[in-house]
């Protein structure tokens, strides 16, 4: 594919394309510590965009420029990285590995046309690379394969070729190998040319050894019997089985198609430090990835719901752009990372901000006319500001206070709204606490910008355990979260979270309330008599009146279930709740004058606390119900763990890929660290959901 000599800029200012077909968005996906930020700065540097690649250990990337990032010396978050080539825009957008940081892989494979999946040549393929790359089938996103760090000692490109090829299924073949006789660079399979990176980046391109053709021939036969059954030519296959000579320029036109279509999936080996492999990856993603005007759009309506007429990727026809990515800069304020679907934002123009569907992640449905005063281009933390942004193309906005991640963005004239990407529920809880009273306030102003710009974090101020809790994607997320809020002032500390209990009557119980105060004046007189019996879990609350010859008025009998009900929401062991019982009014006694609501609503509620002195109270726990899916391997491991923690297995069916699914009821306080358990048990390969079923009795 790469059969010419690459031409990278030699400028690191920001430039705006008015053409979509002259842009790329390509998503790095990989695991953890593949390589991803390391080959995005060799790009960098290649290109001209920087003059000098960083380093991840030293903290001086481009891309992970967040201090969590550099403490941790892993990407937490999306960043963007821009590189020219050619002539081409290729926002390169680097994405974490690790599992706790999903949603920020999520947002960048929205704002994406195509994804390159970068995998380590000493390691081997992980079950959640695995699950991407076919979430990306799922929706026919073109991929391609990086096999990297080609310098490492345990470096096996043969082995991660072939471990690609198990992984990913039929249509991974390389298109490169690295020569075999010590000298650096890459033999071409189709050109059998030999790309020679001794002088580093860019190549020479010169003819290889005979023996680097012996040696390949077998991987050459593969890749262009691969080549032809992706063709559109039925005839190729024939012309090639009967010993005819299939041209270059004919293998590499299908070749690119079938990349483009995404049934058809190069591997190229990279060694960034060397740069052994970046001329030939640029190529690839230019030559064979589609431009913005291939991806279709995502569905589209009116913030009323109302469906709208399809639109495509032009920049003159109507504005329709979507927050990929909310962050907050220290000195600029809210930056919003935003992909340009259609139309053309400009600064000093009006545009409407909405945000629907993602209330129950604590992001209310929002509508907002605002201005945009600057465009810029994103690399990494730098801003370099430009005059426009076209359709398929990515930009930053910055104070534009109501942009959260995922709203839409588009004309005051024609608002429209875009269907939020699917994003992952965050099933591990931290509660925090602000050290003094100062720091409330700060707390409150960094969690709203917080969940403001990540989806994944859930905010729930629980009213019960007076408790604030962040719902997180693990431990590694809340690390990161409880590191912003400090770094922006607030000092936090975390407490054990606590469940929300209820209790109920363990058996029938009698009650008297007498509310009686004479003082002087206008009194307050009011008795009355209860029978309390439980009922079956989830019933919840019955009252029943009884009361015979008027001894309670029965302008008083709604005063007595107004108490008893107010008791109940306060509890009476140890303030939790109580559910689940009939209370019947059997008796009482008024006074002409002295009699009152208020006084009835007290007496309603004394004997209800009487009822509880005599009889038996019984505490309740909330279980939920929770569907584990993982592999077959480890069913044993989970469903042994599962039982361990009380829980209660309904049942298990077959799932695709050689997958269980595991439906159990388990109580919640078993739950609060299993997101984390579950992926040591399982080496991150199995993922579950959660819900609340109901109440049951505490054991003893």
């Amino acid at each position: 594919m790469a059969d010419k000599q690459s031409k990278s800029g030699d400028s690191g200012a920001a430039v705006a394309v008015a053409d979509p077909g002259k842009v790329r968005n390509v998503v790095l996906v990989g695991p953890s510590g593949s390589g991803k930020t390391t080959l995005t700065e060799a790009l960098l540097a290649a290109s001209g965009t920087v003059s000098r690649a960083g380093s991840v250990v030293d903290g001086t990337t481009v891309c992970d420029h967040d201090p969590a990032a550099v403490r941790q010396q892993r990407s937490v978050g999306l960043s963007v990285a821009p590189v020219l080539h050619n002539g081409y825009k290729i926002n390169l957008i680097d994405t974490p590995g690790y599992a706790d940081f999903v949603g920020e892989l999520r947002a960048g494979l929205r704002a994406a046309d195509a994804a390159l999946f970068v995998v380590s040549a000493a390691e081997g393929i992980d079950a959640a690379t695995i699950a991407v790359w076919e979430e990306c089938a799922s929706v026919g996103m073109p991929r391609a394969v990086v096999v990297a760090r080609l310098d490492h000692r345990r470096a096996n490109a043969d082995a991660e070729i072939a471990a690609c090829q198990e992984a990913f299924g039929a249509g991974v073949l390389p298109l490169y190998l690295p020569s075999g006789n010590g000298r650096p660079g890459l033999v071409g399979l189709i050109t059998q040319r030999f790309f020679d990176y001794s002088q580093g980046f860019p190549p020479k391109i010169g003819e290889p050894d005979p023996g680097e053709l012996d040696r390949m021939s077998q991987a050459r036969d593969e890749l262009i019997e691969g080549i032809i059954a992706e063709s559109e030519d039925e005839t190729l296959m024939d012309r090639y089985l009967a010993g005819e000579e299939i041209s270059e320029a004919a293998l590499i036109e299908d070749l690119e198609t079938a990349v483009a279509r995404g049934s058809f999936h190069p591997v190229f080996p990279v060694c960034a430090t060397s740069g052994i492999g970046l001329s030939e990856v640029l190529e690839g993603i230019i030559r064979a990835f589609p431009s913005p005007l291939e991806h279709p759009l995502p569905e589209i309506t009116t913030p009323d719901g109302s469906p709208h007429a399809e639109l495509r990727t032009d920049p003159d026809g109507p504005l329709a752009a979507e927050v990929v990515r909310t962050a907050v800069d220290s000195y600029v304020g809210r930056v919003s990372l935003v992909r340009v679907f259609s139309g053309t934002l400009r600064p000093e123009h009006p545009v409407h901000v909405s945000g629907h569907g993602l209330a129950e992640r604590g992001h209310e449905d929002h509508d907002a006319d605002e201005r945009v005063t600057h465009l810029y281009s994103p690399l990494g933390a730098n801003l370099r500001e430009v005059p426009f942004c076209v359709a398929g193309d990515l930009c930053a906005l910055t104070k534009v206070g109501s942009a959260e991640t995922g709203d839409t963005v588009s004309s005051p004239d024609e608002p429209l709204l875009m269907k939020p990407w699917a994003m992952p529920e965050p099933l591990l809880p931290v509660a925090v606490i602000a050290k003094t009273r100062s720091d409330e306030d700060t707390l409150a102003r960094n969690l709203s910008r917080l969940v403001a710009g990540d989806p994944t974090l859930r905010l729930d101020r629980n009213a019960e355990t007076n408790q604030l809790v962040l719902w997180c994607m693990g431990e590694a997320h809340a690390d990161v979260v409880l590191s912003r809020l400090r770094s922006g002032g607030a000092d936090v500390d975390t407490e054990p979270v606590r469940i929300s209990l209820r209790s109920t009557f363990a058996g029938p119980a009698k009650g008297h309330g007498r509310h009686v105060k004479q003082s002087g004046g206008h009194g307050q007189y009011a008795v009355c008599a209860i029978e309390v019996e439980p009922l079956e879990r989830g019933s919840g609350f019955e009252f029943v009146d009884r009361v015979v010859g008027g001894a309670v008025p029965h302008q008083f009998i709604p005063s007595v279930e107004k108490g008893v009900r107010a008791q109940l929401q306060r509890g009476l062991v140890d303030r939790h709740p109580v559910v689940d019982i009939r209370v019947t009014l059997v008796d009482g006694k008024a006074h002409s004058v002295d009699s009152s609501d208020a006084a009835f609503q007290t007496a309603g509620a004394l004997a209800l606390r009487d009822a509880a002195a005599n009889g038996h109270i019984s505490l309740l726990e909330p279980l939920d119900e929770v569907a584990v899916r993982l592999p077959d391997d480890h069913l044993g491991t989970v469903l042994g763990d599962l039982s361990s923690r009380r829980g209660r297995v309904l049942g298990t069916e077959a799932d695709t890929g050689g997958r269980t699914v595991i439906k159990a009821e388990v109580p919640a306080s078993e739950l609060l660290h299993y997101a984390t358990d579950l992926r040591s048990l399982t080496s991150g390969t199995a993922t579950f959901t959660r819900q609340h079923a109901r109440f049951e009795p505490m054991p003893d």
